[in-house]
C-alpha cells in the first residue's frame, strides 16, 4: 500500500492542498478561491482513482475503458498478487 501512497499523484495532490490551506488565511473566501478548492477535489480524486487502478490491474483485474491505464494493464500485473 505504501507504493500507492507514496505516488506522485498523491503527493502533488497533498502538497498543492497544503499550498491552498496556508494561502487561505491571507485572502478572502471569493469565486476564485472556490474554483481552486473544487480543482483540488478533483485533482485529488483522480489521484486516488489511478491509485485504485493500478491496484486492481496489479491483481490481475480489469480495469473501466476511460482509465489513464486501460490496455496497459500487464504492465501492472504480477502473477503472485491475490486475486480478491
Amino acid at each position: 500500500m505504501r507504493k500507492y501512497v507514496a505516488g506522485t499523484g498523491i503527493i502533488g495532490a497533498v502538497l498543492s492542498g497544503i499550498s491552498l490551506l496556508r494561502g487561505a488565511n491571507e485572502q478572502p473566501f471569493t469565486w476564485r478561491v472556490a474554483l481552486q478548492w473544487v480543482s483540488w477535489g478533483i485533482t485529488f480524486a483522480l489521484a486516488i482513482g489511478t491509485m485504485l487502478d493500478i491496484r486492481a490491474a496489479s491483481r490481475g483485474r480489469t480495469v473501466a475503458p476511460d482509465s489513464p491505464i486501460h490496455g496497459k494493464e500487464s504492465r501492472y500485473f504480477r502473477p503472485g498478487a491475490l486475486k480478491r
